[in-house]
């Protein structure tokens, strides 16, 4: 029994202080771990960066922090850190390797989290395909198409071809073409697509709408007819003036042509 506590004794004696000293970092170290991390996420946050970025950046400082007070702790010790430090980086190195296709998604991510090309609610067209941006996580996006499904995309998909941002942009031109018959009189199709496209509250005010004629078909003269509205309203606009257009300007005695053949057919006669 006294064999033992003389052991006790003496390993406390040699190794007492390393082994306090071991305990003091670990705690502080702990300890400034956590307020660095909170201190990152909140100036990231004041900097407006997205919330799952500065989580993210939260956890990965802490991660950080922690496991260089371990290594100074088990140096503390006497234990050489060196052969540690070399697997940890070696370890690091294979996994790297192995997931380079989630890593290559990770940095994509904090591109987009970052440059900000899109942002939730707006509707784009990325990778093949269009929807509304429902989440954008630090590996995938989800987006919900136009007819309720929800696409999970990788973000390097993303960011590796062109993004359309449909609503990106507060206003939005819509596009529609109608076209009249020669003989009608162009002023008179002018006045009445103008009327209907201003006495519309969606059309905004500026830029003013362009009525104009665009091209002399093949049966018809073609007037472009291109007023500008807010992204939310452009597909019910879209649809409402292809048919109130036609109305009126049947309304005002115009004719809308369409293409027509001649048929001629000839008898031969017989003997």
């Amino acid at each position: 029994m006294d064999t033992i506590r003389e052991h006790v004794q003496l390993f406390l004696v040699t190794y007492g202080m390393s082994i306090l000293g071991a305990i003091l970092i670990l705690v502080v170290g702990i300890v400034l771990a956590g307020v660095a991390a909170k201190i990152t996420e909140r100036l990231l946050k004041r900097s407006r960066v997205e919330d799952t970025l500065a989580k993210f950046a939260r956890h990965l400082v802490h991660a950080g922090i922690v496991v260089f007070v371990i290594i100074a702790a088990i140096g503390t010790l006497g234990i050489p850190t060196a052969s540690l430090v070399a697997v940890i980086g070696a370890a690091g190195l294979a996994i790297g390797l192995a997931l380079q296709g989630s890593l290559a998604n990770f940095a994509a991510g904090i591109m987009l989290i970052l440059f900000k090309p899109f942002k939730v609610g707006d509707y784009v067209e990325a990778g093949g395909v269009g929807g509304t941006v429902e989440e954008i996580q630090i590996f995938n996006s989800v987006l919900n198409t136009p007819d309720n499904r929800r696409v999970i995309m990788p973000n390097a998909t993303i960011t590796g071809g062109h993004i359309v941002n449909y609503t990106g942009i507060d206003r939005r031109r819509v596009d529609m073409v109608f076209g009249i018959s020669y003989d009608d009189d162009i002023q008179t199709a002018r006045k009445v697509l103008t009327d209907l496209v201003t006495a519309d509250d969606r059309v905004l005010k500026d830029p003013e709408p362009l009525i104009a004629v665009m091209e002399l078909g093949d049966s018809s003269v073609n007037l472009v007819c291109r007023p500008w509205v807010a992204p939310k309203d452009y597909w019910p606009f879209w649809f409402d003036m292809m048919e109130r257009g036609k109305l009126v300007l049947e309304a005002a005695g115009l004719t809308i042509p369409f293409p027509q053949r001649d048929i001629h057919m000839h008898q031969e006669k017989t003997g």
